[in-house]
């Protein structure tokens, strides 16, 4: 199990970005909660947002196995999973504003948060490739 302490530091190549997107993707996940329940209550949309729940609170998850990971290898391949999982997510937040779920000061709002999340991911992944 990873302790606080140390789940800041193994494998922490970058532990700045590392601390950044541990916040900045749980924060996601609470959005992306309180959205889904909105969709549900709502708008009584059920398939896009269940969709959105899935990947929107997996890229936290896989941050926090990436921050304990045993190796660099493992490392990169969970903050990997994660970037897959927040371009999925801004797959679903598309569909659902083009489909008229979401309203564009809503849409504009999260869809920021999560081009954020996957730029910093990107650096994240690279560096830690070293390429």
């Amino acid at each position: 199990m990873c302790n606080e302490g140390s789940r800041l530091r193994a494998p922490g190549y970058i532990m700045d970005d590392n601390n950044i997107i541990l916040e900045k993707s749980k924060t996601f996940a609470l959005r992306i909660v309180r959205l889904y329940k909105f969709l549900k209550e709502e708008k009584n949309e059920f398939i896009l947002s269940k969709q959105l729940l899935k990947s929107g609170t997996s890229i936290g998850a896989n941050v926090n196995e990436a921050v304990c990971g045993q190796s660099r290898a493992d490392f990169c391949g969970k903050m990997y999973i994660a970037y897959k999982e927040a371009q999925e997510t801004k797959y679903w937040l598309e569909l659902l504003f083009e489909s008229e779920f979401l309203d564009q000061s809503v849409f504009d709002s999260i869809y920021s948060d999560c081009m954020e999340i996957i730029r910093i991911l990107s650096a994240i992944t690279k560096t830690a490739k070293g390429t």
